[in-house]
């Protein structure tokens, strides 16, 4: 049985060690072959051409060809049925008429068949090899000519056995270094997988070719008769095969089930103990499936995964196995991997492939992947955790878009860490360990403070101030979440509060993320604020995440514009790191748009980056927006924003993240407290003066 979703016919490259290996292998069966056929003679081989017998044989090893009793793994190789009749006439003939009819019986069925060149040519060599040690070992004690048949009797049935098994070991040693050099594996690893099952078959069918020898002595009508228990032998085998098959792959993609994925996996990292090697595991999940489920209907659907699965089993190295999971859900078994960066190159070519577009019922499609992984022994001892871990790194890719990402302790939300981070956390609330740090934003202009972002850090009470990529991601995925949100707020509005009745009359910008904006009590939080701090709206920022908008606009965009309606500023957050575009941004009211800093950090050396940065603000400047770089670190990279048109910009080269008290000070030591007020009530633009900052970055 041939696996549809193989791709071991596709030609080794020219000069690579598997190439050479065909090649000489070949040349040498090839060689062997004329080499008996000039030994035999030309009128010895015409006599031959008019026996009715070989030509009845050339049929039976013809069908045979077309009939191989399928291996129990795709790569274990064939036993055909041929074998009796063409190892029958090594008994009877010896190799070159043995050679000739089973190299006209492989071209025949290859071509039927439609394999490759290199592959029949392959097999024709494997078996004129094969043959001729086997005549060899029966010319040992019984030399003859192939003009003389020869019918073993007695002790000449010792030397069959002898012959079969040099042929056994011969052609299997031929076969497994092809298939070790293709998958890059051990050869005694091939050799002992499956060695049973194939030793058991080779001896069935190498059993009945005495049996074979006795009956063309008698008559060549006796030899068709083969054919039935052969066609019994073969109709078993490919039942139980066929079973074998069904309970280990999936119905819909032939490819390999969770069952087998979980007996390979295994087996993979068994042997990567003892070798000491990394095994990987991806998990890949289809974006937006569901969509065209729903919509075009389960049979678009079927014929989607399908192309899914062909796409992925030709994409992968030779000795990957692809497995369908479920759904639109896959794995990929890398059972030798070098390290990190070669299961992610493995990864990006899955992505390449599967991004070509895709026709089905008259529609265009773009498939796009999320694909997690996960190494052993780096990240999981077995199965089930290295499952666990390659799940919860295709999450994170999955929820920021990443495409492809590499399995993290402290993105995993569940593992024994997170979890005991997440009870401090909720410790942490009732004790008020949060803290707001604030980040000065200058305009470029004429280098005046015109406002401060406020980034909540955790005075953790063992490890420190920790960062917000620490628990932030933990807090949206739990029930924490609004109490954290309430205490941002509150936070930042009582500190703005105090600057404001002190002459700091600076707005404080909050990020939002996309569970906060779809609270529905978020904008009572932040009217009650205001409120109580006796605020006006304008003292306050709110800075949403291009990703945010990109996950659900639908329900974004309305909370958005209640948000507006409080009359705070709303600004889009970390441009570029999402798929949003800023025409979207027509009708929305957000005022500024800060520019990720993963632009920014390359305008100087990088011709792309300044070509997008420098095409992104002017769109801005045409919607009426503000550009704001982020993530500026010295003065090379302030000149080229402000040339590029960015109003405002913040970062290192001006000052990190302080404390409330320390960015205080900052602002006394560096500012005016005879700041401007701002343009407009509403909060919608900018102050057009405020603090100056320092002319050479410094640190408080």
């Amino acid at each position: 049985m041939k696996d549809p979703t193989s791709t071991r016919d596709v030609g080794p490259r020219v000069g690579t060690p598997l190439w050479l290996y065909f090649a000489s292998t070949t040349v040498a069966g090839c060689v062997l072959l004329v080499v008996s056929l000039i030994w035999l003679r030309a009128d010895r081989l015409q006599v031959f051409a008019t026996e009715p017998l070989v030509w009845v044989l050339l049929c039976m090893v013809i069908i045979g060809e077309l009939r191989p009793i399928a291996a129990q793994r795709p790569t274990g190789g064939n036993a055909p049925t041929s074998l009796p009749f063409s190892f029958a006439l090594v008994i009877y003939h010896g190799l070159p008429i043995a050679g000739l009819v089973q190299a006209v019986g492989s071209l025949l069925a290859g071509v039927t068949r439609g394999q490759e060149p290199h592959r029949i040519a392959f097999n024709i060599a494997q078996y004129t090899l094969s043959f001729g040690v086997a005549d060899a070992v029966i010319q040992l004690a019984y030399p003859r000519t192939p003009l003389v048949p020869w019918v073993p009797q007695g002790s000449g049935l010792v030397m069959v056995v002898l012959a079969a098994g040099a042929y056994f070991v011969t052609n299997l040693l031929l076969v497994e270094c092809a298939v070790a050099m293709h998958e890059r594996i051990p050869l005694h690893r091939v050799l002992m997988k499956d060695l049973g099952y194939r030793l058991f078959v080779a001896g069935v069918l190498l059993s009945l070719a005495p049996l074979v020898v006795i009956a063309m002595a008698h008559s060549i009508w006796l030899v068709p008769l083969f054919f039935f228990p052969l066609a019994a032998l073969y109709s078993s085998a490919s039942l139980s095969v066929k079973r074998e098959y069904q309970a280990n792959h999936d119905e819909l993609t032939g490819l390999a089930n969770r069952k087998l994925l979980i007996l390979r996996t295994q087996e993979a990292l068994s042997e990567a103990q003892e070798r000491r090697q990394c095994v990987g595991l991806l998990l890949l999940d289809l974006d937006r499936f569901k969509e065209v489920n729903d919509t075009l209907g389960h049979p678009t659907g079927d014929r989607l995964l399908q192309t899914v699965a062909y796409r992925l089993t030709h994409s992968v190295r030779p000795g990957d196995l692809v497995a369908r999971l479920g759904g639109d859900e896959f794995a990929v078994l890398l059972p030798q991997v070098r390290d990190a960066a070669s299961a992610r190159e493995v990864a990006a070519r899955l992505r390449v492939a599967l991004a070509e577009p895709l026709r089905l019922d008259g529609m265009d499609f773009d498939l796009e992947a999320s694909i997690g992984i996960a190494l052993y022994p780096d990240h999981a001892p077995d199965f089930e955790l290295l499952m666990q871990r390659a799940d919860v790194a295709m999450y994170v890719a999955k929820e920021q878009r990443t495409g492809v990402e590499l399995y993290a302790p402290h993105k995993d939300r569940n593992s024994a860490a997170r979890l005991s981070l997440f009870g401090e956390l909720r410790r942490a609330l009732i004790e008020n360990e949060l803290e707001m740090f604030y980040q000065p934003i200058v305009a470029l202009a004429d280098e005046r403070v015109v406002a401060l972002e406020a980034l909540v850090r955790w005075r953790h009470r063992r490890r420190g101030i920790l960062p917000p990529e620490e628990f932030v991601p933990m807090v949206e995925q739990s029930y924490l979440m609004r109490s954290f949100t309430h205490e941002v707020i509150e936070q930042t509005c009582a500190q703005a509060a105090r600057w404001w009745s002190e002459g700091i009359t600076l707005p404080v910008a909050i990020n939002l993320s996309a569970r906060e904006l779809l609270d529905p009590t978020l904008p009572e939080s932040i009217e009650s604020g205001l409120r109580r701090y006796r605020l006006q709206p304008k003292a306050l920022r709110l800075e949403i995440s291009e990703r945010a908008l990109v996950s659900d606009a639908e329900a974004i965009i309305p909370a958005i514009m209640s948000l507006a309606e409080l009359g705070v500023t709303v600004a889009l957050d970390d441009f570029g790191t999402g798929y949003f575009t800023l025409a979207r941004l027509n009708g929305l009211p957000v005022g500024e748009v800060k520019v990720d800093g993963s632009f920014v950090r390359h305008v100087i050396d990088d011709s792309d980056s300044k070509v997008v940065v420098e095409a992104a603000v002017d769109l801005m400047n045409t919607l009426g927006l503000r550009a704001i770089a982020e993530g500026v670190e010295n003065a090379e990279q302030v000149e080229a924003v402000r040339a590029l048109g960015c109003y405002a910009a913040q970062g290192r080269y001006f000052t990190p993240p302080l404390d409330a008290g320390a960015v205080t000070g900052w602002l006394l030591e560096h500012g005016d407290l005879a700041i401007s007020p701002s343009a407009s009530s509403t909060g919608t633009s900018w102050p057009h003066s405020g603090m100056r900052p320092p002319t050479t970055p410094q640190q408080p």
